[in-house]
């Protein structure tokens, strides 16, 4: 950890610890959440980045094995669409990992007012699998739109589909958690129920 990054989580620390004594609540969400954000980011690099990209990886390695669409280079991180006539080669690398929109949530949700501790490791752990799901699926719709449509269907469905679908299905996240709707009470009450009978 370098001298700077310590200097800053101290500095951090210092600026939520008063805001927090000075009751200025929003202010100490955004600066906890940002904050936190930040600090996750400089300390995931490279272990918790190389883990997630991995992850990314071997999702749509397995489901590559499934639907014959693509070849999985898990080692190099190279997914290869073949469709016939002109093969893509695709690098799964730190923008696919999905780290930061990850740590943003776990910034948001550590901050956040409304829940509980039990309801924070609940909705960490359901929100990290929702992003991840999220994020497999949106490369699986670039190998499959490239390995049906061809190489020139690449640019718009790396770049603006898989990206479309991706973010609306984690604003359908935040919005869920974020928004403490009833579906997300219902979803932690059932889950809490369903444990504490067993």
């Amino acid at each position: 950890m370098s001298s700077y990054l310590l200097l800053g989580i101290i500095g951090w620390l210092y600026v939520i610890s008063v805001l927090k004594r000075a009751h200025l609540s929003a202010y100490y969400f955004i600066a906890g959440s940002v904050g936190l954000f930040f600090i996750l980011i400089a300390l995931g690099n490279p272990y918790w980045v190389w883990f997630m990209t991995h992850l990314v990886i071997n999702g749509v390695s397995t489901l590559g094995d499934l639907t014959h669409w693509c070849q999985v280079f898990t080692k190099y991180g190279i997914v290869y669409i073949g469709n016939g006539t002109n093969p893509v080669t695709m690098s799964i690398d730190y923008e696919c990992s999905g780290i930061i929109e990850t740590t943003a949530f776990i910034g948001l949700l550590a901050f956040f007012p409304t829940y509980s501790r039990q309801e924070k490791v609940f909705y960490l752990v359901m929100g990290a699998l929702w992003i991840y799901l999220s994020n497999v699926i949106r490369l699986m719709l670039v190998v499959s739109l490239v390995y049906f449509g061809g190489a020139s269907w690449y640019f718009m469905a790396h770049t603006l589909l898989g990206r479309i679908v991706f973010y609306v299905l984690v604003i359908m996240l935040y919005y869920n958690v974020f928004n403490y709707s009833q579906l997300s009470q219902s979803l932690y009450a059932n889950f809490k129920r369903r444990f504490s009978r067993g």
